[in-house]
């Protein structure tokens, strides 16, 4: 067969390659005016309920199901209590040491964390008068109560399992962080706590020698 005949067969063969090539294409994306092409029909039509929506498969003829009674998310057992719920007994006996090896990174983290959820209204030194605070007292609406300064001595005698809880369930009208802050943060947000009480009795006696040097 003359070579230019065969030229030409390949490139028909290639050129009827493109439609198809093109509905593989249009498999994987999505157009503006429509849904994608279908050559085998799947499940992109197929008709579903929207949340709210009645639905008289089931008995009580709602759409949405709850959780199923005894199921566990993955990895969220919480059998410890004293780590999951800061108390000895999953109820009100507060835990008087923290469960975690406080470590530098755990301080660090805990520095971290309490700058972005609790300084916003307790301030980065823990005394109440964060941005969130300041802006409250300039709108004077008289709805606003002050947040605790972290420091009084009614917290310091506070466990460490009740600021625990305080954290994860909130407590008066400061929300709970349960739901954005982890368990090991909210430790390491309690042993920051537990720093900044303690810095603000330190004198210079109680910084190593290298950090006097460099307050002098």
């Amino acid at each position: 067969m003359p070579r230019p005949i065969i030229y030409f067969l390949l490139f028909l063969v290639a050129l009827s390659l493109i439609p198809m090539g093109m509905v593989y294409r249009s498999m994987g994306t999505r157009g503006r005016e429509g849904t994608r092409i279908q050559v085998v029909y799947d499940m992109d039509q197929q008709f579903s309920f929207k949340a709210q929506q009645e639905n008289p498969f089931f008995a009580d003829g709602m759409a949405m199901r709850g959780q199923i009674e005894g199921t566990v998310a993955r990895g969220m057992l919480q059998e410890n209590p004293v780590l999951f719920t800061g108390t000895t007994d999953g109820d009100t006996m507060w835990v008087e040491t923290i469960p975690v090896t406080v470590t530098r990174e755990l301080m660090d983290r805990g520095q971290d964390r309490f700058n972005v959820f609790c300084a916003p209204c307790h301030g980065l030194s823990g005394n109440g008068n964060g941005p969130v605070n300041i802006r409250a007292a300039e709108l004077a609406e008289g709805t606003w109560t002050p947040p605790t300064d972290v420091a009084t001595q009614t917290v310091i005698d506070q466990p460490v399992g009740h600021l625990y809880n305080t954290i994860k369930n909130g407590i008066r009208n400061m929300p709970a962080y349960g739901p954005q802050i982890s368990p090991e943060d909210r430790w390491a947000i309690v042993a920051y706590v537990r720093a900044l009480q303690a810095s603000r009795g330190a004198d210079i006696g109680d910084l190593p020698a290298d950090a006097r040097k460099q307050l002098k």
